[in-house]
């Protein structure tokens, strides 16, 4: 199972209003927990290795369930309510290249398609390559290379027109 069937497995558990769900398979264990505070707690331990439980940062109920798909553009409702806010998917560190000697992915003015790579997001050893699902013109680049990011923080503003 990969990240992204992970984290929509946590958005269809916080929208179903489930308060714990157990997914057992053969390599791997996977609980969800929904509580009274309004977090939604991950707890993923591969079996064969027999490694303590490891405890992803809890993303809130409402965030998870206001959220759509992966780096999913949403308007903000700012002044800049003309661009789409390209979030992150998930906690890591945001790096805007591929290797410190590769070039940029994208820069503010470069004009983009959809499925285009914006940035790489590390979490825990992986590197998670984030594709737009627009197409427009990047207009600002929200977050710094190498910095850490949380779940739904903006990183890019798109225009689409």
């Amino acid at each position: 199972m990969d990240i992204k069937e992970i984290q929509n497995l946590i958005k269809f558990v916080a929208k179903s209003g489930a308060s714990e769900v157990k997914l057992e398979m053969d390599d791997f264990k996977i609980t969800i927990k929904t509580g009274s505070e309004e977090a939604t707690t991950v707890q993923y331990a591969p079996i064969a290795a027999q490694i303590p439980q490891v405890a992803a940062a809890p993303a809130p109920v409402a965030e998870a369930a206001a959220s759509a798909p992966a780096a999913t553009p949403v308007a903000p409702a700012t002044e800049e309510s003309k661009y789409i806010t390209i979030k992150s998917p998930i906690i890591g560190t945001f790096y805007r290249k591929p290797a410190p000697d590769k070039p940029l992915f994208v820069e503010v003015g470069q004009t983009i398609a959809a499925g285009d790579v914006l940035c790489i997001i590390e979490a825990m050893k992986l590197f998670n390559e984030i594709e737009s699902e627009v197409s427009g013109k990047v207009v600002k680049i929200l977050v710094d290379d190498s910095s850490p990011v949380e779940f739904d923080q903006p990183l890019f503003l798109v225009d689409p027109s």
